[in-house]
């Protein structure tokens, strides 16, 4: 006669979304907070903060140094953070003249391809054409009165390039540990943001009251995110992964709105419904065994 499973085998295959869910959640907060800065330190020097931080915290959680990787897994860890420090850069570029909800949905159109890429089955393909629709919405025309800055719209658009490579270097690392892979991942990207952050923003870098305000930005808008993401990164297929952060948009318009002050057009809240709506599809229609127990 079988034993039983384990209450808490239960909840085994649900776990990485839960990672996932809580690593978009905690993006959008911290990336509310870190806007904080912006009038102080700008942009770069905000990126370089957040990043910066980033990397102590996980270089002293998880101490990599114990398990270094191979040569040939180093560079693909390199590599993996350098587009994760690049993605943070032309994030927080775009930032500055696009509101946090449409900077995310722009952003989001490079994971949205890599689901694409990846779509086999008729019923994924409608869910990443509603996933397009529901971005469409909140992408204003040249057009219309609020139409998005072109500089902010360029840096989110690398941003989505950055965030699609981000994607698969980090399944290139899913063999590593994922405190190893992500808190060197996050050294190199350091390595390469503070500079930049250094050249223009200088000593007010320093100040006492930004840097408590930049570690919690960190804390919340990267080292849990990232740290969360590379969890998941090992147990979602890329294709349903990349539908999943569809709903990132929506929480980020939604914090928006209850953070920051900004405002949604009704069509806005439309293109939010559609994005969960797919969200939700794309896991009723994932193929069975896909994750890993």
């Amino acid at each position: 006669m079988s034993r039983a499973a384990p209450p808490i085998s239960r909840f085994v295959p649900v776990l990485p979304y839960l990672a996932l869910a809580g690593s978009m959640l905690s993006f959008c907060l911290g990336t509310s907070l870190a806007r904080q800065l912006f009038p102080a330190l700008g942009a770069p020097g905000t990126a370089a903060c957040r990043v910066g931080f980033s990397a102590l915290i996980l270089l002293a959680v998880f101490r990599p140094w114990r398990r270094l990787p191979s040569r040939a897994d180093a560079l693909r860890v390199m590599r993996y953070g350098a587009v994760l420090g690049l993605m943070n850069l032309c994030f927080y570029m775009a930032l500055r003249t696009i509101p946090l909800g449409l900077a995310i949905a722009v952003e989001f159109l490079g994971p949205l391809t890599v689901a694409l890429l990846h779509s086999r089955r008729v019923a994924q393909f409608a869910l990443v054409a509603m996933a397009v629709a529901g971005l469409a919405l909140l992408l204003p025309l040249a057009t219309h009165r609020d139409a998005l800055d072109p500089s902010g719209f360029g840096f989110a658009l690398g941003a989505g390039l950055f965030w699609a490579l981000y994607i698969l270097f980090g399944q290139r690392v899913g063999h590593v540990p994922p405190g190893v892979a992500v808190s060197l991942g996050m050294a190199s990207a350091a390595a390469i943001v503070v500079p930049i952050g250094i050249a223009t923003s200088g000593t007010a870098l320093l100040s006492p009251t930004l840097m408590l305000v930049g570690l919690a930005a960190a804390a919340l808008s990267s080292s849990l995110p990232y740290s969360l993401e590379i969890v998941a990164l090992r147990h979602i297929p890329a294709q349903r992964f990349g539908i999943l952060l569809s709903l990132e948009p929506a929480l980020g318009a939604i914090t928006g709105v209850l953070l920051l002050g900004e405002a949604l057009s009704p069509r806005q809240w439309l293109a939010i419904a559609l994005v969960m709506i797919a969200s939700a599809g794309s896991v009723l229609t994932g193929e069975r065994g896909a994750i890993p127990a």
